[in-house]
């Protein structure tokens, strides 16, 4: 019989995800439908997210060959019921305070940088580019981690050397790379572009660097169609850049620099966002959505 989600201490709730004490060396890790834009959490949730953000994650982390945080399989018996298909066993690690950002293409507030400065985290790029340029070869570009309602600001390779120390900057910034080309290699052959993603990493208490959170998911990542890339426009995505757009788009009638939280979303943007999600997973993973574990929202 499995546990009940309150036979385990609540820790924390993040933008999308809540966090329980399982045992002294595991917690239970539950993503949620909530979706976050702009430093807010909506309103609206988009169903079925929580699952949708968990079985990319696992695909991935099974894919890729960096050391993760998972201590069990998704369908793990300490798995309560009611979070079943959304929820994942993690050894507990010592996060480190840095969002490790791999980008390929130049977009988002990489491009802002770079048309005030010419630079972005500190490195000097070559004139000329524009909304979704390829860069030559991706590029560590490092962000501080921020508190829900705080933005995440990005900062310099230098920055990680003082945050973290000069052996661990490396190899944040060697793995991030490295797990990066690794993922998106793999989408491209499926069709879609990884412009960028986002990954967090924790250390054992071996000292081993360990990746965590999420990883590639529609959450942390930028997902464009590979046959509609063209640069200079704005692509069109399967992530929640979806939502961003809507947002700040004639139709929401919000101002993002009102200081006044988002309206709901519509129903159409939500449903939409869903299949874009859903579609996003199918098409990298080769699997159907509907047969992962879990109820269906």
């Amino acid at each position: 019989m499995r546990p009940a989600l309150s036979d385990y201490e609540h820790l924390t709730s993040g933008k999308v995800r809540e966090l329980y004490r399982i045992d002294d060396e595991h917690l239970l890790f539950v993503a949620t439908d909530r979706i976050s834009a702009f430093d807010y959490i909506l309103e609206s949730e988009i169903p079925d997210k929580g699952r949708i953000l968990t079985a990319m994650s696992v695909f991935f982390f099974d894919y890729v060959d960096a050391p993760n945080h998972l201590a069990g399989p998704p369908d793990d018996e300490r798995i309560p019921d009611e979070v079943l298909g959304r929820a994942l066993v993690v050894r507990e690690l010592e996060m480190l305070p840095v969002e490790c950002v791999a980008r390929g293409y130049l977009t988002g507030s990489g491009l802002l940088d770079y048309q005030k400065t010419g630079t972005l985290c500190g490195l000097t790029l070559p004139p000329g580019l524009v909304e979704a340029s390829k860069f030559a070869q991706p590029m560590f570009t490092p962000a501080t981690k921020a508190e829900i309602g705080q933005h995440d600001e990005n900062i310099t390779f230098q920055d990680v050397v003082d945050l973290v120390g000069p052996v661990r900057a490396n190899q944040l910034r060697d793995r991030t790379l490295q797990t990066y080309v690794q993922g998106a290699d793999h989408a491209l052959t499926r069709g879609i572009i990884i412009a960028d993603t986002k990954f967090e990493f924790g250390v054992d208490k071996h000292g081993n660097l360990i990746l965590a959170d999420e990883v590639f998911t529609p959450d942390s990542s930028r997902y464009w169609r590979a046959d509609e890339y063209q640069e200079g426009v704005v692509q069109q995505s399967f992530d929640k850049q979806f939502v961003r757009n809507w947002l700040t788009g004639p139709e929401s009638g919000w101002d993002r620099d009102s200081g006044t939280p988002p309206p709901p979303l519509p129903s159409e943007i939500v449903a939409a966002t869903r299949s874009r999600y859903i579609e996003a997973y199918e098409r990298i993973s080769g699997l159907t959505y509907d047969d992962w574990i879990g109820p269906l929202a």
